[in-house]
């Protein structure tokens, strides 16, 4: 088994593609939740979490991003038409960049605000900008059109993967899941 991506996504590509998708399921739940709470202890600390997962967002896309560039993208599934593999490369690309951009729109939101940045409390990160309410807002605004343009990207991505999967009966979704390992043959009953 390879790691590389050859003939379908490798298991580091599958790794961290769920693990990214998991987290900004979690911290888009929290990012639209949180806003609505009173002010108090708890919504520090669920800002704080939202903060934090947005960070590892940002470090996985990184990690995700380099890990694309050295292990390739295996080729389209035979028969794709060429119009469809340049819209599916197009849309890999724009999802890498908004992963890259909303938690650094989040970052310059938090420095412009003036508020301190740690990762799970482990330890501070520095502010990317100077004390600006204009950069807040237009950072706060940034932020909220990017998650809402990823919203829309990542729903076109899964509807695209189901309609190859369920019309098409292509292997373009499940390139993307674990190898299923095969059964092995039922033990026959001992004979007397």
């Amino acid at each position: 088994m390879t790691l590389r991506n050859v003939d379908r996504w490798g298991p580091v590509s599958q790794l961290l593609h769920w693990a990214v998708v998991l987290l900004i399921l979690a911290t888009g739940l929290i990012g639209l939740l949180m806003g609505d709470m009173r002010a108090s202890p708890a919504k520090v600390q669920v800002y704080a979490l939202h903060k934090s997962l947005g960070l590892t967002i940002l470090a996985l896309a990184i990690l995700r991003l380099g890990w694309r560039l050295f292990a390739g993208a295996p080729p389209p599934v035979p028969g794709t038409p060429r119009w469809q593999d340049r819209i599916a490369a197009l849309t890999h690309w724009l999802l890498y960049a908004l992963l890259l951009a909303i938690p650094l729109s989040g970052w310059t939101f938090n420095s412009a605000a003036g508020y301190p940045l740690q990762w799970f409390g482990l330890f501070n990160l520095p502010a990317l900008v100077a004390r600006s309410q204009e950069l807040r807002n237009a950072a706060g605004q940034a932020h909220e059109v990017l998650f809402w343009a990823l919203v829309g990207l990542a729903l076109l991505h899964v509807a695209a993967a189901l309609y190859h999967h369920v019309f098409l009966r292509d292997a373009t979704l499940t390139r993307m899941l674990p190898r299923r390992r095969p059964r092995s043959a039922s033990p026959t009953p001992l004979q007397d």
